[in-house]
């Protein structure tokens, strides 16, 4: 009988936990709707976006608006020593590809020829401080970098994009 009655005792605390908690929760819903709603609005006024951070995706350039220019010299680079104790070569085509249609391609894209020893330095610096297997395992990695510095070094993004092309490694 009595385990009985303490199961009767059970279910009826059970019932008024669960009514208890279904009060609680519909009396915060108001207040959780409020604050959201100023969240967003501030968001709004802020311009940013919830649900996290996201970079601006970079715009698509027409193919009639690229024009591109080729570092002369194919680079030999000596990268920085790996694991396995081998000294290892980086050799590469680097083309860029420059955005006719940027305000600093007028001031830049003339006269980009005359500083391939400049870009061919920055090229060298970053492919240099990576290892073998840092490059096979991020190759994208590597030339949003070296883009990254050359548009730093020119204080501009004229500059659209890196390519590589006949690339070996040893």
């Amino acid at each position: 009988m009595k385990k009985n009655l303490i199961s009767v005792l059970i279910l009826a605390l059970l019932v008024v936990n669960l009514v208890l908690t279904s009060i609680m929760m519909f009396s915060t819903m108001g207040a959780v709707k409020k604050t959201g709603a100023l969240v967003t609005s501030i968001a709004t006024v802020l311009n940013i976006e919830i649900g996290g951070e996201e970079e601006a995706a970079p715009t698509e350039i027409k193919l009639a608006d690229l024009e591109t220019h080729d570092i002369p010299d194919e680079l030999m680079v000596p990268l920085r020593r790996s694991e396995d104790g081998k000294d290892h070569y980086y050799i590469v085509q680097v083309s860029l590809m420059l955005n006719k249609q940027h305000p600093d391609y007028e001031t830049y894209g003339p006269t980009i020829a005359s500083q391939d020893s400049i870009i061919k330095s920055i090229i060298i610096e970053v492919i240099g401080s990576h290892t073998l297997d840092e490059i096979q395992a991020d190759p994208e990695g590597l030339r949003d970098e070296i883009l990254k510095k050359i548009q730093d070094a020119y204080s501009s993004e004229f500059i659209y994009k890196i390519a590589f092309s006949n690339i070996m490694y040893q």
